[in-house]
């Protein structure tokens, strides 16, 4: 048995992709910012939640099929956008791409991806959706969206929560930053690795961000394409404005990435995108925020309910997709535990992660008394059980009187 097929939950495949790479590229994926409160707010918020079942349900014959912006996928959850995941492993974006087509999930490739979208949408097809970040070069962010079109692609999702860098102090310390300014102890340390350093050498070093290297000169080398789009993101001058623009220049669906306030989600749904992903961009922008999860009951408020809305960050377990279900969202990405996945592992460990989550959505389902994701709702949450057996009690002493 390999070590992939060894792996039964995605912390498994966490502790794999830890092994194989160097702490400076591990710290890359598993940061947040500052003090990291952050990542605990954002797992705290699933493990707090209590999922109330209900039993001799007949759950025999359930299901995940979900459908969203009128297409029916597989399961409830899609693959959230993971910049530069080329680097932890060569391809990566080609694994992912591949793994959505196969378990018939979308895949968000990011707007910091290595491959480029033309490569992924051979592979993804239809489930391949494209994350657009705003440009400082306004032509630059439309031409990405004039590709997206004659890709044929059904989604892009626009991300509004990074107006400025953000203080990622394990990375600043491990020096990766633009430009590289690795110390001695990080470089020894990565000796520990040889399989991932022979590679990293052996494929060319640094790799290309495949979306922007038409923008670059001519011949421009990974570095340099790496310095243009550090300098091209982020652009605080960003507004309303530039969403409209896309708005208007893009015929297919489109997603609004980072909305965590009522009121930004009334503005944007007024403004005509077709669904919101609540989402505080995996802990790695504001340190001090809520969790995408607290949130969600409040925009779904502010945007009613036929407003689709998606949810990501701090997803690590199926039962965190049916609570997110329960809470509100009508479909779920996870970007951490699929690019655990494809580092420990490449395409089988995409596919692992995926399998791994799809059979505890199908656990939780059965245990809880749903037969569908559709039919997951508050009625499924401690809160609102509690909420109303007290009014039951305080209904039944009014009566008693």
């Amino acid at each position: 048995m390999s070590r992939i097929d060894s792996a039964i939950n995605i912390d498994d495949l966490k502790r794999l992709a830890k092994r194989r790479l160097p702490k400076i590229m591990y710290d890359f994926i598993e940061g947040g910012v500052e003090d990291e409160v952050g990542l605990r707010t954002n797992a705290n918020a699933f493990r707090d939640l209590r999922l109330v079942p209900r039993y001799y349900v007949d759950t025999s014959k359930r299901h995940q099929k979900t459908t969203l912006f009128g297409r029916t996928y597989a399961s409830p959850f899609g693959i959230a956008p993971t910049g530069m995941a080329g680097a932890f492993r060569k391809d990566a974006e080609l694994y992912l791409s591949q793994a959505a087509a196969e378990a018939d999930i979308p895949y968000l490739m990011s707007g910091a991806s290595n491959a480029s979208m033309e490569d992924g949408a051979k592979l993804a097809g239809k489930n391949l959706w494209y994350q657009i970040y705003g440009s400082r070069e306004r032509s630059f962010q439309l031409d990405l969206v004039k590709r997206a079109i004659d890709l044929g692609l059904t989604t892009i999702a626009v991300t509004c929560d990074v107006p400025v860098s953000s203080n990622r102090e394990r990375n600043r310390r491990n020096g990766f930053v633009r430009p590289l300014k690795m110390t001695l102890p990080t470089i020894l340390e990565a000796m520990l690795h040889p399989a991932w350093v022979i590679n990293y050498y052996r494929t060319g070093g640094l790799p290309m961000l495949g979306n922007w290297q038409r923008y670059a000169a001519q011949n421009a080398t990974p570095d340099q394409v790496a310095d243009l789009f550090a300098k091209q993101t982020p652009d605080p001058s960003q507004t309303w404005r530039d969403l409209e623009a896309i708005r208007n220049a893009w015929p297919g669906k489109l997603l609004v990435k980072g909305v965590m306030h009522p009121e930004d989600a009334r503005i944007a749904v007024g403004m005509g995108v077709d669904g919101l992903l609540v989402s505080n961009h995996g802990a790695r922008q504001l340190d001090n925020m809520p969790s995408s999860l607290e949130m969600l009951p409040m925009i779904r408020s502010a945007v009613g309910p036929d407003v689709p809305l998606l949810l990501d960050s701090g997803v690590r377990r199926g039962s965190d997709i049916v609570a997110a279900l329960c809470m509100g969202a009508d479909f779920v990405l996870t970007g951490r535990a699929t690019l655990y996945g494809a580092t420990a592992g490449g395409l089988e460990g995409v596919k692992k992660a995926v399998s791994i989550l799809q059979r505890e959505i199908d656990l939780v389902m059965g245990q809880i008394g749903a037969l569908t994701p559709e039919a997951l709702g508050p009625e499924y949450l401690l809160d609102t059980v509690r909420s109303e057996e007290e009014r039951r009690n305080t209904g039944a002493m009014v009566g008693r009187r």
